[in-house]
């Protein structure tokens, strides 16, 4: 499509309303910086919806100073990725929805702008952005964001053939949506609401989208920071379930996660040119990734061992292990 042609679909799609939806739970330390973010942003939203699942430490006393912020209470015990989203959804009035969490903030104030510009044609009903982890020294500099080069929007839609003639790789990637920042018509979120799910809502969300034919779109310039300081048990969950949840709605299953030597070499080059730490600061970057790769290769090997037994023992062991889902280290 021509350059104009897009910047007059931007300028038209700039006039309508954008509600934006986001779940938490005790996020005081973050959450002031995800509204401002959103309320500095180049393009206005109409509204803030925030589903609240019982946060108790502040959270809803710094949401209340924000006049476009409407909370909806959520029962904890009946929180759900894809139906609590849902919930949001019906009670938001924009033409435009934008997903994302209240530990993450925009990247710059053409986040909105950046992702409306995904929407190049009609047909496009949903644009995702990237998650980007900022360069502080609390957060692990082996996952830092260091752009190599820009990269420009891509637009997928296919046939019911083309899709079913996917290997599970290309079926992962293409689904590999990501609802801590993505904006969608808020039509495609009615008709083709999130799944019920422990995990995963997005890239299910994706497949079904791709399999009723919609266009999509992923532009990875439509940023945000977030960013989760991880103990091994949390990486050994999210690891397992993020296998198992690809595995069953997608076929795939990933290699080995393996670090070799020139990997370790690799790794601790990255660290130690990082940011003004001390060597024993960088010494404990070193380890602390060492471990969550070794808390990886445990959850791998579970992984395999079920899945060799049966498809119905991989699920009675990813209950057991991760019946409900990871809870992030809070900081």
């Amino acid at each position: 499509m021509a350059q104009t042609s897009i910047k007059s679909n931007i300028e038209i799609m700039q006039n309508a309303s954008i509600s934006v939806i986001i779940p938490v739970k005790n996020e005081a330390s973050k959450i002031r910086a995800c509204i401002e973010g959103i309320l500095s942003q180049s393009i206005a939203v109409e509204e803030i919806i925030v589903l609240d699942s019982g946060s108790t430490d502040g959270t809803l006393d710094i949401l209340k100073e924000y006049e476009k912020v409407k909370i909806i209470h959520i029962n904890p015990n009946e929180f759900n990725h894809g139906e609590t989203r849902n919930v949001g959804v019906r009670h938001a009035k924009g033409a435009f929805l934008l997903l994302t969490v209240g530990d993450a903030r925009p990247y710059d104030e053409d986040w909105i702008k950046k992702m409306l510009e995904g929407f190049s044609s009609e047909d496009v009903m949903a644009v995702c952005g990237k998650q980007v982890v900022p360069h502080e020294i609390d957060k692990n500099p082996a996952e830092w964001y260091r752009p190599v080069s820009k990269s420009g929007i891509r637009t997928l839609k296919f046939t019911r053939e083309e899709l079913a003639a996917l290997s599970p790789a290309e079926l992962k990637n293409a689904c590999g949506w990501d609802d801590v920042t993505a904006l969608y018509k808020a039509t495609a979120l009615k008709e083709i609401p999130f799944q019920v799910t422990s995990y995963s809502e997005d890239a299910i969300w994706a497949k079904d989208a791709l399999s009723k034919g919609y266009t999509i779109a992923y532009n990875p310039e439509a940023m945000v920071y977030h960013y989760h300081l991880e103990n091994k048990d949390f990486t050994f969950k999210r690891t397992l379930t993020t296998l198992y949840f690809r595995y069953r709605h997608f076929g795939f299953i990933p290699p080995k996660p393996e670090m070799g030597f020139i990997d370790l070499l690799r790794l601790i080059k990255v660290v130690w040119i990082s940011g003004p730490m001390t060597n024993r600061e960088k010494i404990k970057w070193v380890k602390y990734n060492l471990d969550m790769h070794n808390a990886a290769k445990a959850a791998y090997r579970l992984f395999t061992d079920a899945l060799a037994i049966s498809e119905d023992n991989l699920t009675k062991v990813h209950t057991e292990y991760c019946g409900k889902p990871p809870i992030p280290v809070k900081k």
